[in-house]
């Protein structure tokens, strides 16, 4: 054999983790710290696809080939030129393949200790979900729960501020966890990424020490929580935030800013809750967009919409939550934040 393996318990041996896969599989997830260097770009690899199924395997492979040398040469002129003969690197593809093998048997015939690693992401990705089955499990969490605009998230910031230990779902998942909960100009992370983040961040927790985690649903936008996590949360102790509306109204005004400077994206973004209220209601709520009453919208908006469906839910899945310890939050400002992270 011409090129050495590695197993995916051995990456942190190695100086650099190289993902030769096409650009558009790298976005879509890829084994944290790993640098992308493709053999193929999104284009070459459809063309040489194209080819070993239409034509030939013979054909594809010629043809692949040369892309490939061409690829490598590349990147051993720009990305690799300043290593060290001692530069250690693991090269990962699909599943440990031709791609890693051909960027596996160029390096080490310069002289580099390069390493292929064994069934390439696709053992990765079965690792993952394989330990989202059960870590979660080895944890005490304690869940943050309260309406919509209670401060959750915040004090789940201040928290953390405080040396404690959290998990914050909505960050990793690049949403705010609701019908408007979509960031403005920001995608949310594939499923896989999310994974791969989720992981990474429970990994860095100390099972030891409880973790606080906001109550969410099974999904956070797009994203689906794994399995086991959500049966951890759901039998977990909870905290119960007991903050005024008129509190949660005007945190909910500085957290979602951007609707009240785009107003016709506010409304667009209420529609799918016209089979819930009707066309009567969701006109309503139009007009105090359109005269600036933010206040009575969103106070009428989580009365009637959100605070049933969250105390039905809540209720309903978070076993401990009739006994859920209550904190008062007539103030959800940093100072009352701050004060509220000493007592708990």
């Amino acid at each position: 054999m011409l090129f050495r393996t590695a197993k995916l318990a051995q990456l942190a041996e190695f100086d650099d983790i190289i993902d030769v896969r096409t650009p558009a599989e790298f976005a879509d997830d890829h084994i944290p710290g790993a640098i992308n260097c493709p053999v193929f770009t999104d284009e070459e690899r459809v063309i040489v696809g194209t080819l070993y199924k239409q034509v030939s395997p013979f054909e594809g492979r010629k043809v692949g080939a040369a892309m490939v040398a061409k690829n490598i040469a590349h990147h051993l002129e720009n990305c690799f030129k300043d290593h060290p003969k001692s530069w250690k690197p693991v090269i990962y593809c699909w599943r440990g393949g031709q791609r890693s093998g051909a960027m596996s048997i160029i390096l080490s015939q310069v002289g580099w200790a390069a390493h292929k690693l064994e069934g390439g992401y696709k053992t990765y990705r079965r690792a993952v979900l394989d330990e989202l089955e059960v870590l979660p499990q080895k944890f005490t969490l304690r869940i943050l729960c309260g309406p919509t605009g209670s401060g959750k998230s915040r004090l789940l910031t201040a928290l953390s501020g405080n040396g404690l230990q959290i998990l914050d779902l909505e960050q990793l998942a690049q949403h705010r966890g609701s019908l408007l909960g979509r960031l403005p100009g920001q995608e949310q992370p594939t499923q896989k990424s999310f994974d791969s983040a989720l992981l990474l961040a429970l990994n860095k927790l100390n099972p030891e020490r409880p973790v606080y985690v906001e109550a969410e649903s099974n999904k956070i936008g797009l994203i689906t929580l794994p399995k086991a996590l959500v049966t951890a949360m759901h039998a977990s102790e909870c905290i119960l935030m007991e903050t005024p509306l008129a509190t949660r109204v005007a945190g909910l005004l500085e957290d979602y800013r951007y609707y009240v400077e785009n107003p016709q994206l506010l409304i667009d973004h209420l529609q799918p809750l016209h089979q819930f209220h009707g066309e009567k209601q969701l006109s309503r709520w139009s007009d105090l967009i359109h005269a600036g009453d933010f206040a009575t919208m969103v106070g009428e908006l989580l009365t009637l919409h959100y605070d049933p469906s969250y105390l039905r839910a809540t209720a309903k899945h978070y076993t401990k939550f009739p006994d859920a310890r209550r904190i008062p939050m007539p103030n959800i400002d940093v100072k009352s934040l701050e004060h509220i992270t000493s007592t708990i």
